[in-house]
């Protein structure tokens, strides 16, 4: 899969795990206008730290990431 670039339509749904870099995005909760993420530090235990941002800056954190299967 391509990273994300902007002449991508982007459909973001919920469950959703983007890879940037060394660090892994998965989305929580999606709304209208905000989304609730969490940056997983470890697959295997799915730790992470739970953040939420409005959907423009989200699509800017995941500017040429890999969205994984």
């Amino acid at each position: 899969m391509h990273g994300y670039s902007r002449t991508m339509k982007l459909k973001l749904r919920q469950g959703q795990i983007w890879k940037k870099d060394e660090q892994l995005i998965r989305i929580v909760h999606l709304e209208r206008l905000s989304v609730d993420y969490k940056l997983i530090k470890d697959m295997e235990t799915r730790e992470g730290t739970h953040l939420t941002a409005t959907k423009k800056e989200f699509c800017r954190l995941i500017k040429g990431a890999e969205l994984l299967p």
